[in-house]
């Protein structure tokens, strides 16, 4: 196995985590923004009201993104699977 085999199976899997991972944490992201403008409009200090949100929607995005999430890991996956023995031999 070169080493140009090696970098590019690696870029592949980290590229497939970034996407996979991505709209996840993006939701998060505007949860926790939208979040933290209430909190500061309302001066309401709460440890709980940031993190509650946030647990929801990704719940709710892993309801919505899972399909498509597993499938893209999935692919992933196989094709490493497929290339096996040229990765190996």
């Amino acid at each position: 196995m070169s080493a140009e085999s090696v970098i590019s199976l690696a870029g592949k899997g980290v590229f497939t985590i970034l996407i996979v991972a991505g709209p996840l944490l993006l939701l998060a992201l505007a949860v926790g923004l939208i979040v933290s403008i209430f909190q500061a409009t309302t001066q309401i200090q709460e440890q709980t009201l940031a993190f509650i949100p946030k647990i929801i929607a990704v719940l709710v995005g892993i309801v919505f993104f899972g399909p498509w999430m597993l499938s893209r890991m999935l692919s992933y996956t196989t094709d490493i699977f497929q290339n096996l023995t040229r990765f190996v031999g």
